[in-house]
């Protein structure tokens, strides 16, 4: 699901479908960080963006589960310092 984004992404994390995919993510990968185990600060992280041929980004609740991973602010903010997300086309049916 694409969406032509009006405001910040910052303001799409607030949408109560990203708080509940959030949630469950966090669940599954059981309330801790999957690199050093922080239960402090966790951030759920796109593996990887989905953008359409027209440039249109995906909103965050979007993804498949497989997708998103529980990490700390640290192991967030080292990962990207380190990786650059990869960014995928989707193309359109």
């Amino acid at each position: 699901m694409a969406v032509t984004i009006h405001g910040s992404y910052g303001a799409l994390l607030w949408d109560r479908r990203w708080r509940e995919k959030r949630e469950r993510i966090i669940n599954r990968d059981n309330g801790r960080c999957i690199f050093c185990a922080s239960t402090e600060d966790l951030i759920v992280h796109h593996k990887r963006y989905h953008v359409t041929e027209e440039g249109k980004k995906y909103v965050p609740w979007a993804y498949d589960d497989k997708y998103l991973i529980t990490v700390c602010k640290k192991c967030h903010q080292a990962g990207h310092n380190k990786y650059e997300v990869p960014i995928i086309i989707i193309k359109n049916k």
